[in-house]
């Protein structure tokens, strides 16, 4: 089975936490399955989970180099020279990463949610929005790559892996990637889309 959440801010990507702070349990009752890859606490949108070994494997390890397309805020607004060298690849302490794409977005995309909390804005300085695609998974890269280029990110937001994207999937939810029987769907008197708990 496969099943997409899009995962809130400040959630872990774990089903337990011994310090009972928010986790994947909070949203998500299927038993089995795990998450393919991880987004951090600090970050949200889409999780792909599955109770398949191989291909949680296949979508989380950057041998296969799914692309994962993020939508990022950032400090500042990035001029050619930065979106070039994010281009290019830049290097991080552990290494050059490899080439990505990167688009400068002129507005931030009207379909996204608030996020609760809001971010750290300072009134002096701007902040503008970039779509990101890479296909490799170094932990916390996005945010160390605009960081080294001079644009802290300031919220980050997955959408999309591979062929999988959020598609107006609220914060919180998820829905099966599959055809299952609907008597089979854990909560699906909700329907397709469910909250978990």
């Amino acid at each position: 089975m496969l099943i997409a959440l899009n995962k809130p801010f400040g959630v872990l990507c774990q089903f337990t936490d011994p310090e009972g702070r928010p986790t994947l349990a909070n949203h998500l009752d299927v038993p089995g399955v795990y998450p393919a890859g991880r987004l951090d606490h600090d970050s949200e949108g889409l999780l792909l989970l599955s109770d398949d070994g191989p291909l949680i494997a296949q979508i989380s390890s950057p041998r296969f180099k799914w692309p994962k397309t993020y939508l990022v805020q950032v400090e500042g607004v990035p001029n050619d020279s930065a979106l070039q060298s994010l281009r290019r690849g830049v290097l991080l302490k552990d290494g050059p990463t490899l080439p990505c794409e990167v688009d400068l977005l002129d507005t931030e995309p009207e379909w996204l949610w608030p996020r609760v909390p809001p971010i750290r804005q300072r009134q002096s300085i701007p902040t503008r929005w970039l779509r990101l695609v890479l296909r490799e998974g170094r932990n916390r890269q996005v945010r160390r790559m605009t960081a080294a280029v001079g644009f802290p990110t300031l919220r980050l937001v997955r959408q999309r892996i591979g062929d999988y994207a959020l598609d107006g999937l609220a914060p919180g939810h998820w829905r099966w990637l599959e055809d299952r029987p609907a008597a089979a769907r854990p909560g699906s008197s909700r329907g397709a889309r469910g909250r978990g708990r």
